[in-house]
């Protein structure tokens, strides 16, 4: 696990009620998009709402129970995936940034009925880019 890579630096993007950052693979293998279990974006140790996130990755955005399924997608530790949210932030401020991700991974069984998941979180101080 490489979880002090997770939030990429200076990558954070307020758009009026809604938070962007950038996030890496804190594993060292591509993962399809159904072991991306899901994720929580706070923001000054506000959360943002679950029913509010969102993953884009490969130029598409996605829910979490729409990646629940998807094993057309891979998430590459070369690439980037973008976690939005709803959160009013200020621009050109900075803010602590908190991600959690939630990952399975298929190919690690830890026993007759379980693949090994792993929840890392990452937190970051970063100035707020207005889009």
């Amino acid at each position: 696990m490489i979880p002090d890579r997770i939030i990429e630096e200076g990558t954070l993007v307020t758009d009026g009620a809604r938070a962007r950052v950038e996030v890496r693979l804190p594993w060292y293998r591509a993962l399809p998009g159904s072991c991306i279990a899901g994720a929580t974006l706070s923001i000054d140790g506000a959360a943002a709402p679950a029913e509010s996130l969102r993953w884009e990755m490969n130029g598409q955005e996605y829910t979490f129970d729409e990646l629940r399924t998807n094993t057309d997608e891979w998430w590459f530790p070369t690439d980037s995936a973008v976690l939005s949210g709803d959160l009013d932030i200020a621009p050109d401020v900075e803010h602590e940034v908190t991600v959690g991700l939630t990952l399975y991974i298929p190919y690690i069984i830890i026993s007759d009925s379980e693949t090994l998941h792993i929840d890392e979180k990452n937190t970051k101080t970063m100035k707020a880019v207005a889009a």
